[in-house]
């Protein structure tokens, strides 16, 4: 953290210099710059854009979200665009920073964490569970924001934009619907992580029970033996045959609890972030999420 304040500070400094070409780029002939802070909302964009704005993800591919740290460049990424999104919540607490110092006038902001009604993350001490779109529904709710301030940034192209959302939000539709059907075939309600647990918003959704090495996304990199042994019963007393891991994660704890429990494992993705080889592919959210119905499926079995 204390790393991430010293650039956020050097970057304040910087501000004033660059500002003078600060709305370079929110529009016009240039067309429509959209910087997303990470994968989903980033794809989600994409969808609503439909090739007609520039849509750039600050992340770097395989780059974990949490400790993400904005270099110069992507300083100057956000104050050139059109529309700026990002998740909001702790771990963006340096957004709030960088956007404090800026004019942002003429910038759509869009916040997930505003988009949808949050809960509190488990052992977060109040703060807002940040990953808000794991629920398709949710996603369809954040995509919604995301055209209308991508319309209200670029009227010129809002008929276009309004029409791609409408697609994309039947897609998300058929897609919950899919996780609707396989959880009501399911032997089961129950799904076991052995990893960090960004499935909140998901498993409310659809009325599923989990267990996790750790609450949320803690900080923790290694879960008390206490708690393995009990995931381990866990998924021995219910026949659970599958334990999950999340994307870009160290899989040793959850195959350690597999192995020990005789249950498969398997990847759930959060969409916080894709592998290069997936960004390079074009991999969607839609992609992503297909895979997780079938893994569910299996888990459910």
């Amino acid at each position: 953290m204390a790393k991430r304040l010293i650039g956020c500070i050097i970057v304040i400094f910087m501000l004033g210099a660059l500002s003078a070409c600060a709305f370079e780029g929110r529009g016009g002939d240039e067309g429509l710059s959209v910087v997303a802070t990470i994968f989903a909302p980033c794809d989600f964009a994409r969808a609503v854009a439909g090739g007609l704005a520039e849509v750039t993800m600050l992340l770097p591919p395989a780059c974990e979200s949490h400790s993400f740290e904005p270099t110069p460049q992507d300083i100057v990424k956000i104050l050139n665009c059109g529309v700026f999104i990002y998740v909001g919540g702790e771990s963006d607490a340096w957004v709030e920073r960088i956007l404090s110092t800026m004019d942002t006038s003429g910038m759509q902001i869009v916040t997930l964490t505003d988009c949808v009604d949050t809960v509190e993350e488990e052992g977060g001490e109040g703060e807002p569970d940040e990953h808000v779109w794991t629920s398709p529904k949710n996603a369809m709710l954040i995509t919604k924001k995301i055209a209308d301030a991508m319309c209200a940034a670029d009227p010129q192209n809002a008929a276009a934009y309004r029409q791609n959302t409408a697609a994309y939000l039947a897609k998300l539709d058929a897609l919950d619907g899919e996780f609707r059907e396989v959880v009501a075939q399911g032997a089961r309600k129950t799904i076991v992580f052995g990893d960090r647990f960004p499935f909140r918003y998901f498993v409310d959704a659809y009325g599923l029970d989990h267990y996790a090495a750790f609450p949320g996304c803690a900080a923790e990199t290694e879960a008390s033996a206490a708690t393995v042994i009990f995931l381990i019963e866990k998924i021995k007393a219910e026949q659970i045959p599958v334990v999950f891991h999340a994307e870009l994660a160290n899989e040793n704890m959850a195959r350690a609890i597999g192995k020990a429990a005789g249950a498969k494992v398997l990847l759930l993705h959060a969409c916080h972030n894709i592998s290069k080889a997936d960004f390079q592919a074009g991999r969607t959210y839609l992609d992503l999420m297909e895979e997780n119905v079938k893994a569910l499926r299996e888990a459910l079995m």
